[in-house]
């Protein structure tokens, strides 16, 4: 069964970089520690946190991962240490609402990308949430390769 996550507010790049990878990752900036940890229990998700309060908390227990470094990504290295995830998995979540994207037809997002992205792409993907398209570019290629830099 897949792992889901819910990242606190101190960790939103995390959060982003999860969500690259493919894992299930909640992430509010501006939800209590009470609601957050209320949330990830009735949602069956893993806590990631830096605080070390939130750690101490009745709630917390057996359900939230301490995130030992400030650095992005030595948490990423922790994340997919404790949790690996399948790498057919990458690149699909929508990385500003965490849903899992959907293959659409070309002619479909011919209005909502630039006429150039449309002329050079083949395939587009789009969040069912919140709308936002997908592509495969030149970013997706830097992306990678931050991923890449993160992860060694």
């Amino acid at each position: 069964m897949e792992k889901k996550f819910f990242v606190d507010a101190m960790l939103g790049s995390l959060a982003r970089w999860m969500r690259t990878l493919g894992y299930d990752a909640l992430y509010e900036a501006h939800i209590d520690d009470t609601a957050l940890l209320l949330r990830a229990a009735a949602d069956g998700r893993i806590v990631l946190t830096r605080d070390t309060l939130l750690m101490k908390r009745r709630l917390a227990r057996g359900r939230a991962v301490f995130i030992e470094s400030e650095d992005v990504g030595a948490q990423l290295k922790q994340v997919t240490s404790l949790f690996p995830n399948e790498e057919e998995k990458l690149l699909t979540r929508c990385l500003r609402c965490n849903a899992t994207l959907e293959r659409i037809d070309r002619q479909l997002v011919e209005e909502k990308v630039p006429q150039y992205v449309f002329l050079t792409q083949d395939e587009f993907s789009m969040c069912p949430a919140c709308k936002r398209v997908y592509w495969g570019g030149t970013h997706r290629e830097r992306m990678m390769g931050d991923l890449k830099k993160l992860l060694s």
